[in-house]
């Protein structure tokens, strides 16, 4: 494998770094999950997303699916987070990693009961947060708008 064709061609470098301080207030704050936006697609050019996925305390997260276009990664920061990895549920703790590329089944979950932080890095940069904010909203829709709401954020359940 080798480096990807140059993107940036100039001579000097560019100021053209962008900050998220610790203390800015999460985007998306539920009564299960809260998540901040630390890079998105529309911030990266849609090379990569990144959020912090702070889970509360009560039983919350995704069951086992898929996605065609994005590939995911779970990095646990504390707590306790299960994640599937297309076979099983494992406890992942601080440190643990879990890469998932297109198509590869998974799913994450806090079963604990405590408080929980995860990142989650996805690739290409898709507009995830539509999805994050609104799938909460899923049992309300009609059968119609449910399934036309997964297809176009690329969510596949088994």
């Amino acid at each position: 494998m080798s480096y990807p064709e140059a993107q940036y061609l100039g001579d000097g470098g560019e100021v053209s770094a962008t900050v998220r301080l610790a203390g800015a207030a999460p985007e998306l704050d539920q009564r299960t999950t809260a998540a901040s936006y630390l890079a998105t697609g529309a911030s990266t050019g849609g090379k990569f997303g990144l959020y912090r996925w702070d889970f509360k305390g009560p039983r919350s997260g995704p069951d086992p699916h898929f996605h065609r276009s994005l590939s995911e990664s779970f990095f646990v920061i504390s707590g306790s987070v299960q994640l599937y990895d297309g076979k099983r549920w494992i406890e992942g703790n601080p440190g643990d990693f879990l890469y998932v590329p297109e198509g590869g089944l998974h799913g994450f979950r806090n079963e604990s009961g405590e408080p929980a932080s995860m990142l989650i890095l996805f690739s290409p940069g898709a507009p995830r947060e539509d999805y994050f904010e609104r799938v909460a909203t899923t049992p309300q829709m009609s059968d119609e708008e449910r399934t036309e709401f997964f297809l176009r954020h690329d969510t596949f359940w088994v």
